[in-house]
C-alpha cells in the first residue's frame, strides 16, 4: 500500500511532483529505488518531448572560490522569465557554476569539443593501447572506451554531478526539466583562474 509519508519521501529525495511520486511508487510496487529511476526516465522522455522549445530567457550563475582565485560564470537557458526567477532555476545555475569550478570542463557537450583535440586524445590512446601490445582490432575497442571516459572529464554535461556522483550533469538537467516543465538549456560558461592562461 502507497501511503502518503513515503510519496512525500521520495518526493523530498527527486524534487518530483506528488502526482508523479505517487505514479511512480504505484508502477514499482512502492520500491522507492525503482520508483527514482522510473521518475528519472519519465523526466528523460519529457525533456526529449521539451528539447524543440525556444530558450529565451535564462539567468547567469555565478560562483567566486572561497579563496577568490577562482571564479566561474554560467548561462543558464529556460523559455520563461517566470521560471528564470525561480529559486529552483537559480540554484540550478549555481550548482552548475559550483561544477565548472570544481571539475574545470573544456566545453558543454561532447560534439562542441575541438576536432583537433579529440583527434590528439585519439592518437595517444592508440599509442598506449599498442603499447600494451593489444592487437588493432581490441586496441580500437579500447580507444572508444578511452574517449567516452574522456568526455566524462571535459564535457559538462557527461560529468558527474559533484554533489552527487550516480547522476550525470545531463541527468540533472533532465530532473530539473522534469520539475520546471521548460526546455533548460546550458548556454557559455567562462572560469577564471587567478595567474592561468587561456590557451
Amino acid at each position: 500500500m502507497i501511503n502518503a509519508q513515503m510519496v512525500k519521501g521520495l518526493r523530498d529525495k527527486t524534487g518530483a511532483g506528488m502526482m508523479d511520486c505517487k505514479k511512480a511508487l504505484e508502477a514499482t510496487s512502492g520500491d522507492e529505488e525503482k520508483a527514482m529511476v522510473w521518475l528519472r526516465e519519465k523526466g528523460l522522455a519529457k525533456a526529449q518531448k521539451r528539447a524543440g522549445r525556444a530558450t529565451s530567457e535564462g539567468w547567469i550563475g555565478s560562483y567566486i572560490h572561497s579563496n577568490g582565485k577562482i571564479a566561474v560564470l554560467v548561462e543558464l537557458k529556460c523559455e520563461t522569465d517566470f521560471v528564470a526567477k525561480s529559486d529552483k532555476f537559480q540554484g540550478l545555475a549555481k550548482d552548475l557554476a559550483m561544477q565548472i569550478t570544481a571539475a574545470s570542463p573544456v566545453c558543454v557537450s561532447p560534439e562542441q569539443l575541438p576536432e583537433d583535440l579529440l583527434e590528439k586524445e585519439r592518437q595517444i590512446f592508440l599509442h598506449q593501447a599498442k603499447e600494451e601490445g593489444k592487437p588493432a582490432n581490441i586496441a580500437e575497442k579500447i580507444v572508444e572506451g578511452r574517449i567516452k571516459k574522456y568526455y566524462k572529464e571535459v564535457c559538462l554535461l557527461e560529468q558527474p554531478f559533484i554533489k552527487d556522483d550516480s547522476k550525470s550533469i545531463n541527468d540533472l538537467l533532465n530532473e530539473a526539466v522534469s520539475v520546471l516543465g521548460e526546455n533548460i538549456q546550458i548556454g557559455r560558461f567562462t572560469r577564471m583562474a587567478l595567474g592561468e592562461e587561456k590557451e
